[in-house]
């Protein structure tokens, strides 16, 4: 299949009070699209999709594509453990004309067997509108529910044209390099220090957070397969700390937007040490592009 490329996991900012700020949302969106990313992903793990209700979806989806953003360079971040509400999330987008979702596992009843997780997804399959298609989502630090080999290839072939890729965010390069060297589903990989490695296998593209930060950076990663040392290396100083709040605070400080450091609970910025940290880094770490 085609590549996928680099998808922005987009950061999701938030107003004072605490809305979603759509004007600067759809801005961001449009700065790292015309600055070399292939794509954005809405409501994913590094945009806090589990702290963002069904009402809020739509709104900020019409501020994309109303800002200019074609719904074909759009993915969805799917998060319920309801089919239901998974259901909901993609008559929702498809009413925009997006049709390609980032679908995470149901994630509240632990250890739910691989037949289990077949069936939920076969369900959910079942009942989608027939032009929706999806990524599975593999985070299972995350989830808590893992996304076995068997089950994932089981899927893709009892669905390929509802499966279109597989998103391997658990930072085991021994699992995607079996998925790879497989080859029986498309692997999009989520840790940027492993992409240069998985290129090499035939990977398809990446949904990342450090695409937020640095598009043109990561679209030359994927696209010549050398890794980026420096960029490895700034990953390493956010996953030594809360994610989501790090990647806040460089966004904060890199843009000159304070408004990029505000979570919402039960996510808080960084407390005084670990943000002193990222500044130091931040004063001595090269130019960014």
């Amino acid at each position: 299949m085609a590549p996928f490329g680099i998808s922005v996991a987009l950061l999701t900012p938030f107003t004072d009070a605490g809305a979603i700020d759509l004007p600067l949302l759809a801005a961001h969106a449009n700065s790292v699209l015309d600055a070399g990313a292939h794509r954005v992903t809405l409501f994913g793990t590094t945009g806090e999709g589990a702290s963002v209700a069904f009402a809020e979806r739509g709104p900020a989806i019409s501020a994309l594509i109303s800002s200019g953003i074609a719904p074909d360079r759009i993915f969805i971040g799917l998060c319920a453990t309801s089919l239901g509400d998974t259901l909901a999330q993609v008559n929702q987008a498809l009413a925009h004309g997006i049709t390609r979702f980032l679908l995470l596992p149901p994630f509240y009843f632990p250890g739910p067997t691989d037949a289990g997780l077949f069936d939920w997804h076969a369900q959910l399959f079942a009942q989608a509108d027939p032009r929706a298609q999806f990524i599975l989502y593999h985070i299972p630090q995350i989830t808590a529910v893992p996304l076995s080999f068997d089950l994932v290839i089981g899927l893709k072939t009892a669905f390929p044209d509802r499966v279109l890729a597989i998103k391997d965010s658990s930072g085991n390069w021994e699992n995607g390099r079996q998925m790879l060297e497989h080859g029986g589903i498309p692997v999009m990989i989520g840790d940027e220090r492993l992409l240069h490695k998985a290129v090499a296998l035939g990977a398809v593209g990446s949904i990342c957070g450090m695409a937020n930060l640095h598009p043109a950076r990561m679209r030359t990663l994927f696209e010549t397969g050398q890794e980026d040392i420096a960029l490895s290396r700034e990953v390493d100083l956010i996953v030594g700390r809360p994610v989501i709040p790090a990647l806040k605070l460089i966004m904060a400080k890199t843009t000159g937007h304070a408004g990029w450091e505000r979570t919402r609970a039960p996510l808080a910025p960084l407390v005084d040490v670990q943000r002193a940290e990222v500044i130091d880094y931040l004063q001595g770490a090269p130019a960014r592009v």
